[in-house]
């Protein structure tokens, strides 16, 4: 039988074989075809259009295979066994020209080579490409799309050499033969290939199905993940003054080559708040690298979980920690390992949860041999150094409080998790319920409610939100305000659910709750002796000591623990942190064994009378009371403080005046009830007063300020739990400050709602700054409250859109306080223009105005200078990094010509070129207010600063003229030198980064010294 008669023999089975791998495998034999000339360019460009199934796809490769004869058979088999194979691919040959003369043609036939080579660094050589101009930025944005693989990228990225014709295909020659090659496995490493196959098959099948996070059911993590905000974080002056920052990343950017922090550093850290999604990410990141989707630079990927890991007793190597705790090899476990160690860059470690780990990270302790076992923390903490395993990356995610500065020396790339956007909510709704009525009703109930709109930007309450639809869309009494409203509407939500049917149509009632109480109780010891033990999975002796039976467990907040250690028998876990600090609060307000004093020491509040030398020497010769082991108090003083900050607040919660006769319902006698409340309140009021009187006194002229001290929000979220107006109005009487900033403080729309409801309560006006959080639109909606007390509101970085800036001046124009307004880097486009310039026309009081590093146009300058025209007050314009072009210019510059108090306009990368610059020439010479002008980053030349030149000739005012980096030759800084001889109030002109030589900048500088080159 020939080849092509066992070829249509065996059609079926080649299908079957064709369809079974991933589309990876399939383009690799395209590669291969491509290669033997099996295939025409015409033919594979057929094979590969987008949308076709690949079972289609496969029939239609077998039947232009079979039309080439038996010749072409053979060589399809060829191909699937070299494929199949995986097998090192020919190296390029030493003859191969990279200088030829038909250079589309040596691409082809040495692709698999070249996309084997190619595919680890394809960002790179499309930088390079798009900065010659081989390829355009659409061409790029093309190839850099999402659903590609590294390796599907490189395929584009030749496919697109093969058809220009404009020297892409040599240039991309001569830089394969430059660069270092990818290590791909050798064939004799069959151990290897073998072992990389169960790996994928292990991660894929524990990531493949997302838990809820009530544990009843599994989703496909394909049809329920949605996207959430993930932001690069820089450093504060690492990026120049109108460069974007921070940098919205999609996932597949994780390892991107922008934003180091270190770069001999190997640890990604990936900081969120709890609920804000870091381990479905993870999940997400663990599938696609699993079915080959995405991160296939690296052959292995481990997965840890950091709250299991801290049940492992036993010493540990990391042999050890891979193997056995991961995923164990099935033969040739020596070789693996030792591949393991001579190729680490080929290798992804994660660990999720870092801020369950009960150890605190150091790094005194020097581990580096990864054969020779230690502690579970040391080996952790030496591979997040690099001194294990150097050159793997490593993921980490924590919570923000749990990541301390030293432990950021050894991150590589920070960034962090802001949760779903608008947008993200009501997709993931959408994928959460199939009828679409029920969709619409829910995001319209959002829509209508702020406050739960605001909750929902974090995952675990969208959830809770689509968990309990029904509740929400049938209660008449409101929706939940606090957080703990929507943890006791979820509570009421599992009840329901466990009690019989005719309990349903009563709701969260007395009844209901006493007859669960004793169930509740277990639950809220186990969850508050895991807290002060830093325990989070709970084994069967330890659900007994806690006295819990199969029916508590059957109410549904235990769940069976994700990535189980060996040796343990299905321990439990509560569906999320934030339940276990719910329960732990439960617990703590109802145990009548509690003693009311020892809540003081969840506040961190010591009690009157106690010496601050009895806190500082507990262990020298002054007596300090001792806590019995075991007791409420020592739990809480060993409890993580971010666990103690959530519970606190919960606590607080369920003490309010709302939820307090629904406790007292539950046979607890109402003074006790009463007892803990007040205690709550004190130790509020108290915490607040430190804060207050740790404020330093005013630096003589400037306003005093305060920069919110770690536990400051969470001390206002508490206050907001309570929902009593009295007792913040208490708390915010000793608050006497001008400036206070909270920036850097992950506040999110939550705790917007949180700060206007205290904040409003102030008697004087303040600066309120929160740059570099995530307040967003419906953040914004929740401080409109408080916006009669703010004389200024900094907005930098918080993912604001029109819609969110709009409602703010619409509120702000019945407040005569506000007068400054910072919104560097948001989402800000000519849509917001004329609330803007409203804005400027009718409060004649405003004095800074500052939009740089927006999305506004020609168009939007053009409707805000209207508004310019009709103000009298305005000091500070801010417009660089926008696009706002000659035209732009020009209309502020007409607006400016008779304006009286502008002093400041800042223009910088605006796209301007010698039009724009001849009006605001214009404007200068008859302008008398305007001390500094900023025009670096555009495109004057030497005609427009000539311009500029003529102007300064008239000009009485201006101080500093700012230049710098606008192509501007000797030419143009001689006309600048004679403008500066009739000129004496120009104190500084900036031309530094322009096309001068060294001797010229010589012979400039000598000539005026205010020229600064």
């Amino acid at each position: 039988m020939n080849s092509q008669e066992a070829f249509q023999a065996q059609r079926s089975q080649l299908v079957g074989l064709l369809v079974s791998g991933s589309l990876e495998g399939f383009e690799r034999i395209l590669d291969w075809l491509l290669c033997w000339e099996v295939l025409s360019w015409e033919e594979y460009e057929g094979l590969c259009l987008p949308g076709q199934p690949l079972s289609h796809v496969a029939r239609r490769l077998l039947d232009t295979v079979w039309n080439k004869g038996s010749w072409g058979c053979q060589k399809l088999f060829e191909a699937v066994q070299e494929a199949q194979a995986d097998s090192q691919p020919p190296e390029l040959h030493n003859s191969w020209d990279p200088h030829s003369g038909h250079p589309a043609q040596d691409l082809l036939n040495h692709r698999p080579a070249i996309v084997r080579k190619l595919y680890g660094h394809v960002e790179d050589v499309l930088a390079v490409a798009r900065e010659r101009g081989f390829i355009s930025q659409y061409e790029c944005d093309e190839i850099r799309l999402p659903i590609f693989t590294a390796s599907q990228r490189a395929r584009r990225l030749l496919d697109l050499a093969t058809v220009k014709a404009n020297g892409l295909a040599a240039f991309l020659l001569q830089h394969i033969q430059e660069s270092p090659a990818l290590l791909s496995l050798p064939f004799e490493a069959a151990e290897c290939q073998k072992y990389i196959s169960k790996l994928r098959t292990t991660v894929s099948a524990q990531s493949r199905s997302l838990s809820t996070y009530d544990g009843v059911e599994n989703l496909c993590l394909e049809d329920i993940y949605t996207e959430n905000i993930l932001e690069l974080r820089t450093e504060v002056g690492m990026v120049g003054a109108w460069k974007k920052s921070p940098a919205n990343l999609g996932l597949e950017e994780l390892f991107s080559t922008q934003g180091h922090l270190n770069e001999d550093a190997d640890t990604v850290l990936l900081v969120g708040e709890a609920g804000s999604g870091k381990s479905t990410l993870l999940q997400r990141l663990h599938l696609l690298w699993a079915t080959g989707q995405d991160f296939q630079e690296f052959l292995f990927v481990f997965p840890f979980s950091c709250r299991q890991l801290q049940c492992v007793a036993k010493p540990l190597s990391v042999r050890t920690l891979l193997f056995e705790y991961c995923c164990w090899p099935d033969a040739g476990q020596q070789d693996v390992f030792q591949f393991l160690l001579d190729h680490p860059d080929r290798v992804l470690l994660t660990f999720d949860g870092f801020d369950e780990f009960r150890f605190k990270f150091t790094d005194q302790e020097r581990h580096c041999s990864p054969t020779d076992p230690t502690s579970v923390q040391t080996l952790l903490f030496n591979l997040l150094q690099g001194n294990l395993l150097k050159n793997a990356r490593k993921v980490l995610t924590s919570r923000p409080d749990a990541v301390s500065a030293c432990l950021r020396k050894y991150v590589r790339t920070e960034c962090h998790l802001r949760g779903f956007s608008e947008e993200g909510i009501e997709l993931y709704l959408r994928k959460c319920h199939q009828d679409p009525g029920v969709a619409d009703r829910l995001i319209q109930l959002l829509r209508a409610t702020s406050v739960l709109h605001g909750l929902c930007h974090l995952p675990v309450f969208s959830w809770m939100v689509s968990k309990c639809h029904q509740e929400l869309l049938l209660q008449n009494e409101g929706s939940p305000k606090t957080t703990t409203d929507m943890y006791l509407l979820i509570l009421q939500h599992f009840l329901l659910h466990a009690s019989p049917p005719d309990a349903i149509s009563h709701g969260l009632g007395p009844g209901l709750l006493q007859g669960k109480l004793p169930s509740l109780l277990h639950l809220g010891y186990l969850a508050f002796w895991g807290l002060g033990r830093c325990c989070y999975v709970f084994s069967a002796q330890q659900l007994q000591m806690a006295q819990l039976d199969p029916e508590d467990i059957s109410l549904g907040f235990l769940v069976r623990a994700q990535g189980v250690v060996p040796g343990s028998m299905a321990p439990l876990e509560f569906l999320h942190i934030t339940f276990q600090c719910f329960f732990a609060a439960f617990y703590l307000v109802l145990c009548a064994d509690v003693p009311t004093a020892s809540l003081r020491h969840l506040f961190k509040c010591h009690r009157p009378g106690i010496s601050q030398l009895t806190r500082l020497l507990p262990a020298l010769c002054v007596q300090s009371p001792r806590t019995k082991e075991g007791s409420a108090a020592a739990l809480l003083q060993k409890a993580e403080p971010h666990n103690l900050q959530i519970t606190a607040a919960f606590l607080a919660g369920l003490l309010s005046r709302e939820h307090l006769d629904l406790l007292a319902e539950c046979q607890v006698p109402e003074k006790a009830l009463l007892r803990r409340q007040a205690c709550a309140r004190w130790c509020l009021a108290r915490s607040l007063r430190k804060h207050f009187h740790c404020i330093p006194p005013a630096v003589p002229g400037e306003a005093k300020s305060m920069h919110a001290m770690p536990g400051f929000i969470w001390l206002i979220r508490s206050l907001y739990e309570m929902q009593e107006e009295r007792l913040a109005r208490e708390a915010v009487r000793g608050l006497d400050v001008e400036h206070l900033k909270l920036t850097f403080c992950s506040v999110g729309p939550t705790e917007c709602a949180a700060l206007a409801f205290v904040l409003r309560h102030l008697q004087q006006p303040l600066a309120l700054q929160l740059d570099y959080n995530s307040v967003g639109d419906i953040g914004v909606e929740q401080l409109l409250p408080c916006l009669g007390v703010c004389k200024a509101l900094y907005l930098r970085d918080n993912n604001i859109s029109d819609r969110g800036i709009c409602k703010l001046i619409e509120y702000a124009l019945h407040y005569g306080q506000l007068q400054k307004l910072a919104l560097f880097n948001n989402r800000l486009t000519d849509g917001c223009a004329h609330s803007m310039a409203k804005l400027l026309e009718c409060k004649q009081n405003f004095l800074a105005l500052r939009l740089g590093n927006n999305h506004i146009t020609a168009a939007g300058a053009q409707v805000l200078a209207q508004g310019l025209r009709s103000n009298a007050s305005l000091q500070f314009l801010g417009f660089w990094g926008n696009t706002v072009g000659d035209k732009g210019a020009q209309a502020l510059a007409e607006a400016l010509v008779d304006h009286h108090s502008l002093r400041w306009l800042s223009l910088v990368g605006n796209n301007i070129g010698s039009v724009g610059a001849q009006a605001l020439a214009q404007m200068l010479e008859k302008n008398m207010a305007l001390e500094e002008l900023c025009l670096e980053e555009n495109h004057l030349c030497d005609e427009g600063v000539c311009s500029l030149a003529e102007g300064l000739k008239r000009n009485s005012s201006l101080k500093v003229l700012k230049l710098s980096n606008n192509s501007v030759t000797y030419r143009g800084a001689e006309a600048l030198l004679q403008a500066l001889e009739s000129n004496n109030t120009i104190l500084e002109v900036w031309l530094r980064g322009n096309t001068f030589s060294p001797e010229e900048i010589e012979r400039l500088s000598h000539r005026d010294t205010r020229l600064l080159l």
